[in-house]
């Protein structure tokens, strides 16, 4: 009867047991994972850096502009006709006054034979009624009259005469022609455009600032002027600023003249304006990548010595740091082995609030928060929190392609 009732019991016991040990297995597994996790050191994170030094810079203002022909026409005509001759071809340099589209003229030019013969007769009429108006044998007022009808008639010529040159476009000034809009036989309205016309040579841009930097900009200041970032290789001058500024965008209109000796700029391309201010010395700079922004400001990543923790104070008896027992003291070093290399020293991370101030292409002015001899983050840094260690490799360096060669490493 015990032997039915004890075996149950002895089995829960186990059961009570296993579970135990289990759960105890589980604390001191998840206490193990928790103290080496926290004990372990993370690996120095790569970064590239910047060491900041005082220096000169010359800061611009950075704009987008139109590019036009600072003189473009697209040439329409004024009066109806058939075209009869379109004496050029696309692309052509033409000079002033070349002949770029005739119209069918023959009822014009037949009109002013006739008109020129009617002029003759009028012209011998006049001659006639003066003579017989000398001899007084004539009434003055026929020679009025006849002298009315031969200026009639001379003027009727000369409006003939410019219908007749309407019939005939020319180049207005020396420049480039585009493709042709109109065929031969082509019945043209007056208006119809023909062909446009730019002139190449010298060329425009047109673009806005901010009303904020109007103090800084005036007629004659040097710009530079590129298709992209990285080629600002066109430079020219501002010939005029607008001096009203818009209202609803508080931006001022600037103009400026780009001279274009290769003609790789065309009327209506996007191109990048730098408006270029007086140098300026002892200008703290960072390469742009440098800069972080958060909710809380923009702030950078400085490079500095870690600190050193405080020795532990030695129990009471023991032998201070440095100094060996009498037992000890007594063996020499061994010289034949080699000394150990010096630990290597670490380096960690501090973020740094910083004020940055203007831009110019990939620098930015930082006007407070850093200081000369700062080594500063320039890659690296979506890898790193305050206190993470790092590791200096500067074998790519953003800081290095920066504007003018400011950067160092």
């Amino acid at each position: 009867m015990i032997k039915r009732y004890l075996v149950p019991v002895i089995a829960l016991v186990f059961v009570i047991l296993i579970g135990v040990g289990l759960v105890g297995f589980n604390l001191f597994r998840d206490k193990a994972i928790q103290d080496f996790f926290a004990n372990m050191q993370q690996p120095a994170a790569p970064v590239s850096t910047y060491t900041v030094e005082p220096s000169s810079w010359t800061p611009e203002i950075e704009a987008i502009g139109t590019v036009s022909a600072i003189q473009g026409v697209e040439l329409a005509v004024e009066v109806a006709g058939i075209v009869k001759e379109i004496p050029f071809a696309s692309n052509q340099e033409v000079e002033q006054g070349a002949p770029l589209l005739q119209l069918d003229d023959a009822i014009e030019k037949a009109d002013i034979v006739a008109a020129k013969a009617q002029d003759v007769l009028m012209d011998q009429t006049l001659a006639r009624a003066r003579t017989l108006s000398t001899r007084g044998v004539g009434a003055v007022s026929n020679v009025d009259e006849a002298e009315a009808a031969s200026l009639a008639k001379k003027a009727e010529i000369a409006k003939l005469q410019a219908v007749m040159d309407q019939k005939l476009l020319k180049a207005p000034f020396k420049g480039t022609v585009g493709i042709p809009r109109i065929e031969l036989g082509q019945y043209l309205s007056p208006g119809t455009v023909v062909v446009t016309l730019q002139d190449l040579d010298t060329m425009r841009v047109d673009f806005t600032i901010p009303e904020q930097t109007l103090s800084e900009v005036r007629i004659g200041q040097p710009i530079k002027l590129g298709l992209t970032d990285s080629d600002i290789s066109f430079t020219g001058e501002i010939t005029a600023i607008e001096p009203r500024i818009d209202p609803a965008t508080r931006l001022i209109s600037v103009r400026a003249k780009v001279d274009n000796p290769d003609g790789k700029l065309r009327p209506g391309q996007f191109a990048q304006v730098r408006v270029t201010l007086p140098k300026e010395d002892e200008v703290y700079t960072l390469p742009q990548t440098a800069l972080v922004s958060s909710l809380y400001g923009d702030y950078i990543y400085v490079v500095r010595p870690a600190e050193k923790k405080a020795d532990a104070p030695n129990p009471a008896g023991a032998p201070a740091a440095g100094t060996a027992n009498a037992a000890n003291s007594a063996t020499p070093p061994d010289a034949s082995k080699p000394a150990e290399a010096a630990p290597e020293e670490k380096l960690v991370a501090v973020q740094v609030f910083v004020t940055p101030g203007r831009r110019s292409g990939l620098l930015v002015e930082i006007t407070k928060g850093i200081k000369k001899g700062d080594i500063v983050v320039t890659a690296g840094q979506n890898r790193l929190s305050p206190g993470a260690a790092v590791k200096i490799t500067n074998d790519v360096n953003p800081a290095t392609k920066t504007d003018a060669g400011l950067a160092k490493k």
